[in-house]
Parts: C-alpha cells; structure tokens; sequence
C-alpha cells in the first residue's frame, strides 16, 4: 500500500479555505468517484474520501492544506503519477482561491 502525504501553506483564512476545500471534494467525487464526507471544527475541517482502492483525509485550517492519502495494491503502481495530478489540482485550487 502507498501512502501519500502533502501539504499546502496558503493565505486565504478559513471561510475561503473551506470553500476551496468544498470545491476540491467535489471534482474529488465528480472526477475521481469519490465519496467525500466533511467533518466541520472551531479551527478545521477535514474532509474524508474513499472509493475503492482509495481513502485519505484532507485536513483544512486558516493557513494549510494537509492530504493524506492511502493507495491499495493496484492504484500504488502509479503513485507517482496519481502525487502529481492532486499535487497540480490543489495548487489550482489555491491559486483560484
């Protein structure tokens, strides 16, 4: 099983990081089939994913994106690519705010 593990440092403050965040999980389940579900905190959120072959968590605050994700046997072959494509998509999503 591979693992993946990245982080973001951003300046949008909370409620737009949440949005961002809303968007990501979106296109995660439109994209990727994805099932997303949002646990709302005082200070975070995280945003937990799976579908099979797949699960992760992504943790959301005023200042930082953090992903972790958990590739099965079959997925953990393109690995590297898989990094690149959520590595590409948040940056797209931060850049847009």
């Amino acid at each position: 099983m591979a693992e993946l593990n990245i982080e973001r440092e951003h300046s949008l403050g909370l409620k737009a990081a949440r949005a961002a965040a809303q968007r990501w999980a979106e296109e995660a389940e439109r994209e990727w089939g994805m099932h997303c579900r949002t646990e709302t905190g005082a200070k975070q959120d995280q945003i937990l994913f799976e579908r099979s072959g797949v699960s992760g968590c992504l943790t959301v605050s005023a200042h930082r994106f953090a992903l972790q994700v958990k590739l099965g046997f079959l997925l953990g072959a393109y690995a590297g690519k898989i990094e690149q494509q959520i590595r590409q998509s948040l940056d797209d999503l931060l850049a847009s705010g």
